[in-house]
């Protein structure tokens, strides 16, 4: 073998020998980086709040106007507990209305999952991080966020599907309980708890 042949191999085994190292290092960062993702990337919980009856009789294009929303951010709150102010005032709750465990939060944005704008989307009120009927998350004006006044957790309602931005919620991947609005022929929506 001479010499400049002896140097190719050489030259070869050290090439190969750099080679398995890069591939060692590249599959260990592949390794780092499916690790971090599983961590990362844990499902929503956004069945925490109790599942509760929802049935929110909006159905005509009068009831529609008066207490739908229209335009990105509009909201309402609908609230009917015996023994406590129902809101909104003067709605027409009847013995068929539910409105979930501590209220429904109704606010126009777009779908997450068709992305489809201009749409009615429905939310039970209650944070689930402190899983109370009672304390309710409230919409902020200005990032058009639910925002719980207890944990100060925030949740994306306008586009994001109820999920936690802010706060302990992020954290615990809690996100708001969803609810369904159908639309009628009557020009309005029913809101209800079954897709």
């Amino acid at each position: 073998m001479t010499t400049e042949n002896h140097g190719r191999e050489r030259n070869v085994k050290k090439n190969l020998k750099n080679s398995d190292r890069s591939s060692d290092i590249c599959g260990l960062i592949l390794l780092g980086l499916l690790l971090i993702l599983n961590i990362s990337c844990q499902s929503l919980n956004d069945s925490r709040i109790p599942s509760m009856p929802v049935n929110i009789n909006l159905s005509d294009r009068g009831m529609w106007s008066a207490y739908g929303v229209s335009g990105f951010g509009d909201f309402n709150y609908f609230v009917f507990r015996t023994g406590s102010a129902r809101e909104p005032a003067g709605f027409p709750y009847v013995d068929t209305s539910a409105t979930g465990f501590g209220g429904v939060l109704l606010i126009e944005g777009v779908d997450p999952f068709s992305g489809d704008a201009g749409c009615p989307l429905a939310y039970d009120l209650s944070c689930p991080v402190e899983k109370s009927p009672t304390v309710r998350v409230g919409i902020d004006p200005k990032t058009y966020e639910a925002v719980c006044p207890v944990c100060d957790s925030h949740y994306n309602v306008t586009t994001g599907a109820g999920a936690p931005t802010v706060g302990e919620a992020v954290t615990l991947h809690y996100g708001l309980r969803r609810y369904y609005c159908h639309i009628t022929s009557l020009g309005g929506y029913i809101i209800n708890d079954r897709p």
